[in-house]
């Protein structure tokens, strides 16, 4: 009983010595060639697309994308965020802590992903009483933005919960010690 006959994938002849075998299909080794330039394919590895073979070179010049990151062609798995496509490596908080940030929510700002903690530390308003992040609810009060414990008497130290108070030194007193 004799072995079926191979037949090559580009040129529909039999294939009587050599024979590569991917895809699923057979191909003449002179015939297994880059889909887009059409130069063989001699290297171990390859890339495809549309279900044929494509080069190294050809794969990096027509289908991989660029790292927003570090400006490098994707060669491997591309992270889509913030309509820009980016290395697994390179998706990482823009602010001092560096962190990776790929499966993990994060803040956007003028085109550059960061982590709540240095989002907040970075951009977030500050308060007039401590000086820390305001990331709650702020009472805005005297032209600044203040955390509700921080909204105090400047004398008594009471929170002012009151809506009306009085000003000493651009600084709330409560209406017992205004008095």
């Amino acid at each position: 009983m004799s072995e079926p006959l191979s037949i090559c994938h580009k040129c529909n002849e039999v294939i009587q010595q050599r024979i590569i075998t991917a895809l699923g299909k057979t191909w003449h080794p002179e015939h297994f060639a880059c889909k887009d330039c059409q130069r063989p394919i001699s290297e171990a590895t390859f890339n495809i697309q549309a279900d044929e073979p494509v080069c190294s070179d050809c794969f990096v010049k027509i289908y991989s994308g660029t790292c927003f990151g570090c400006k490098q062609p994707i060669l491997e798995r591309t992270i889509k965020a913030m309509e820009q496509s980016w290395h697994e490596d390179c998706f990482v908080c823009n602010g001092p802590c560096k962190k990776p940030l790929v499966g993990t929510s994060f803040y956007e700002r003028d085109g550059h992903p960061y982590c709540r903690a240095d989002f907040e530390q970075l951009f977030a308003a500050r308060c007039a009483g401590c000086g820390n992040p305001i990331t709650e609810n702020a009472i805005v009060a005297l032209n600044a933005k203040w955390h509700r414990d921080c909204f105090q008497c400047k004398k008594c130290h009471t929170p002012i919960t009151a809506s009306s108070f009085a000003v000493e030194d651009n600084k709330p007193l409560c209406t017992s010690c205004s008095g």
